[in-house]
């Protein structure tokens, strides 16, 4: 016999802890291998923990309502054999997950790192920034203007460490005074009127985190939505003609959605600076283009399942892709890492036959783009005999972006370009 630790795994990008909201087996009870042991839930999503190998759960440590850290010990299972080569390539392969979260958070640090490296050494006025103070200054987002307004205590009036830290001490300061102002503004009390035969709805916990979110995101970016139009005819005719061969060569269904996800991947590559985030006074260029899929849940609500390095992927990957991602989402088997990370979202407002709509920024990225349903439409075509009408299969594209770091031109470029892309559509690799 041989026991087992069961850790807290890596949880998504940002993610460092969960609550322990309810264990699903008692100690003692024999489990299967991948059977659910407890739910878990982080402020972006409930998931579940499962055994690593079959055996008898010995000891719970992590209790319910406490809160754990990713690699932290939930609790011993009693494995009936001795552990096989499979069962330790799982516990690897957990291994390299949290060491990937980890990874992933040196990783942000270093982009910061990188950033202050392209900050001026010195402030307009010719105050001299040392390396620490303008790392200090992007991870915190204080302006060359704040520096420049400050005595430096250093030699020749440099601005020291203990200099910026008093910025930021100011500014923590002053937005605390804000926050306690408006905390002293009494609102006027909202009145509704109520039949006694309406129906009061609590908001379950999930809508609790989606309304917040959208109500971040508006008040957090401007947003901006431009429009255009998508001429898919010859899309359509390809998808009908390959669906069936690519439903009996992959097994997979082929709907649009790769199809969209593909072409947006393709043209973020092209305009890199749609793929961004916004942190502070800095611009965050995203390296990996990992695009998030809104999918509606049959409770009501909606979660974003995210593909990683949806640009590196054939049509076929991005089907499997979406085809699992989507079907997991539905029955709530996403795991935590599976939606965090995105860089940019799409969201499909044609599955319910809508023409287009103004989609909210997912924070912290910087647009989203949404697809109406494709529909015959009668068509003005120009031809060297003149011009004609046809009927032509067409949709309508909608991007909503952050009108702070993103303006109406590099959003017009970028929204034609994936036109482009969908109207003269061939993937490289089916």
């Amino acid at each position: 016999m041989a026991r087992m630790n069961i850790v807290l795994p890596a949880m998504g990008e940002g993610v460092i802890e969960a609550t322990i909201n309810k264990w699903l087996v008692t100690e003692g009870s024999q489990v299967k291998e991948d059977d659910p042991l407890v739910e878990v839930a982080t402020d972006k999503v409930d998931s579940e923990v499962p055994a690593p190998v079959a055996g008898t759960l010995v000891s719970i440590i992590a209790k319910e309502g406490s809160v754990a850290r990713v690699g932290e010990l939930l609790a011993v299972i009693e494995n009936n054999s001795s552990p096989t080569k499979g069962d330790q390539k799982k516990v690897n392969k957990e291994v390299e997950r949290i060491r990937e979260t980890i990874a992933s958070i040196k990783q942000e640090r270093t982009e910061i790192e990188v950033s202050s490296h392209d900050m001026k050494s010195r402030t307009p006025s010719g105050k001299f920034i040392s390396p620490l103070v303008r790392s200090i200054a992007v991870r915190e987002g204080i302006s060359y203007a704040d520096l420049d307004k400050t005595n430096g205590t250093g030699m020749d009036g440099r601005i020291t460490k203990d200099d910026i830290l008093k910025i930021l001490e100011e500014k923590n300061s002053a937005k605390e005074s804000i926050k306690a102002e408006k905390a002293l503004e009494v609102p006027e009390p909202l009145t509704f009127s109520r039949s006694t035969t309406d129906e009061i709805i609590p908001m379950d916990r999930v809508r609790k985190i989606i309304a917040d979110h959208m109500v971040l995101s508006k008040r957090t970016s401007p947003h901006v939505t431009s429009f255009i139009d998508a001429d898919v005819t010859r899309l359509v005719i390809w998808r009908n003609a390959n669906k069936e061969k690519f439903l009996a060569d992959e097994g997979q269904k082929l709907t649009l959605t790769p199809i969209f996800i593909d072409a947006v991947a393709k043209a973020l590559y092209e305009y890199p600076m749609v793929n961004i985030s916004v942190d502070g006074n800095n611009i965050i260029k995203k390296k990996n283009i990992n695009i998030g899929m809104a999918t509606a849940l049959p409770d009501g609500n909606l979660i974003v399942p995210v593909i990683k390095n949806a640009n590196e992927k054939s049509l076929t990957g991005l089907a499997k892709a979406v085809n699992d991602l989507a079907e997991r989402a539905r029955i709530n088997k996403l795991k935590p890492d599976e939606i965090a990370g995105g860089t940019f979202t799409i969201t499909n407002f044609g599955s319910y036959n809508n023409l287009a709509g103004t989609p909210i920024i997912n924070q912290p990225q910087a647009a989203i783009l949404g697809t109406g349903v494709v529909r015959k439409t009668p068509v003005v075509i120009e031809t060297p005999e003149g011009d004609m009408i046809a009927i032509r299969q067409v949709m309508i594209l909608s991007l909503s972006y952050d009108h702070r770091v993103i303006d109406g031109a590099l959003a017009g470029k970028f929204l034609h370009k994936v036109k482009q892309i969908l109207e003269n559509y061939s993937p490289d690799v089916i």
